[in-house]
């Protein structure tokens, strides 16, 4: 599974660790995290992030 990047701060979306904080479990790939996830440290939507 690919990891992301914000584009506003930099934070890692990894998908083997998942967020925690977010309520995502471990193992939840990119493409499927819901449409109104957002970066658990800015804020920024699903779209502000890229493949790394």
């Amino acid at each position: 599974m690919e990891k992301y990047v914000c584009d506003v701060c930099g934070w890692i979306y990894d998908p083997e660790k998942g967020d925690p904080k977010g309520g995502i479990a471990p193992g939840t790939a990119f493409e499927d995290l819901p449409a109104d996830w957002a970066c658990p440290v800015c804020g920024a939507e699903k779209e502000d992030f890229s493949k790394q």
